[in-house]
């Protein structure tokens, strides 16, 4: 998480949330090779799709914008970001061998929360704690149960029921979800760009995730 706010200092929303969309490729990838699952055609083609139809999204309609500019520091801060998704999406597949998705989500949170208090405290969070507004709290509260807390044990649990390339496709709901809530609460304009890549986005993930 604060690998992807340090990218977001110093790239685009659009090309970091691009280079997050590549999670389920490196996840599928990966449990086929470490856990033998089948990456059958039509879970490759879904996946795939997917992808294209976060593109789209993202990019609103001009997907090439999105590659031009070098690789710096802001682009490296949100690779890293997508090899820790990776890791723990792993990592939780094998701990769940032993633990329900609850325990495991709260260790990892337990642990995680232990990790950053150090360089919170070099931040003086102590100090800035008394100064946040009553907006401010509230958004944190939102993060840490809905962001965090639900989101993550959700996603476990998915990754429990049907594996985890067929459960990490949907996370390129998250641009989707993103621009439609932006035209819905905060007035944002929606062009045929958006439609395009939700409808692929969907087929994707119907396409990865439909009975054999």
């Amino acid at each position: 998480m604060r690998l992807f706010f340090l990218g977001l200092k110093t790239i685009s929303a659009g090309r970091a949330s691009l280079i997050v969309a590549t999670n389920p490729v490196f996840i599928s990838l990966l449990s086929a090779l470490l856990f033998r699952e089948r990456l059958q055609s039509g879970k490759v083609a879904g996946i795939i799709l997917c992808l294209c139809g976060a593109t789209l999204v993202i990019s609103r309609g001009s997907p090439l914008a999105l590659f031009t500019g070098g690789v710096g520091w802001g682009e490296l801060y949100i690779t890293g970001c997508v090899a820790g998704w990776v890791a723990y999406s792993l990592i939780g597949k094998v701990i769940m061998k032993d633990f329900s998705p609850l325990a495991a989500v709260t260790y990892s949170c337990l642990i995680g929360a232990a990790a950053l208090l150090p360089p919170a405290l070099l931040e003086n969070i102590t100090e800035l704690a008394g100064g946040f507004s009553l907006t401010d709290w509230t958004g944190i509260r939102y993060l840490a149960f809905f962001g965090t807390v639900l989101g993550f044990f959700w996603y476990y649990q998915g990754i429990q029921a049907i594996g985890l390339s067929r459960a990490s496709v949907f996370i390129n709901f998250v641009p989707v979800s993103g621009v439609f809530l932006g035209w819905l609460i905060l007035g944002e304009t929606v062009n045929f760009s958006f439609l395009a890549g939700a409808a692929l986005v969907v087929g994707g993930v119907y396409l990865t995730n439909r009975p054999r």
